[in-house]
């Protein structure tokens, strides 16, 4: 059975911000980059625990995306009971260990 997705207003913030910082809009190539991190983030609908758990708490799991040094983790946490996964925060990967407070 399918997980349902859903994008906090956090990780919309954070994936609107990268849709600028990367010239989305006027790139061909950053939009083709962009649009496939975003189906990686749909992609979790099947199978969301197929990636590690972060090191800063073992509640949460991180998908990798992209090349170095343009590697983008997604922060999400899988809750069983109601099949779905919470996408929280998605940041550069060589961005300092999050902490619980960058989910606010």
């Amino acid at each position: 059975m399918a997980y349902r997705v859903s994008i906090t207003a956090r990780a919309e913030r954070d994936l609107a911000g990268l849709f600028e910082r990367i010239g989305a809009e006027h790139s061909e190539k950053a939009l083709e980059w962009y649009l496939g991190l975003r189906e990686s983030v749909r992609s979790l609908k099947e199978m969301p625990n197929r990636c590690p758990v972060t090191p800063e708490r073992a509640q949460l799991r991180h998908l990798l995306y992209g090349q170095k040094p343009h590697v983008y983790r997604v922060i999400y946490r899988v809750l069983e009971k109601e099949k779905r996964v919470d996408v929280l925060h998605i940041r550069h990967g060589a961005r300092q260990k999050f902490t619980p407070t960058d989910l606010d």
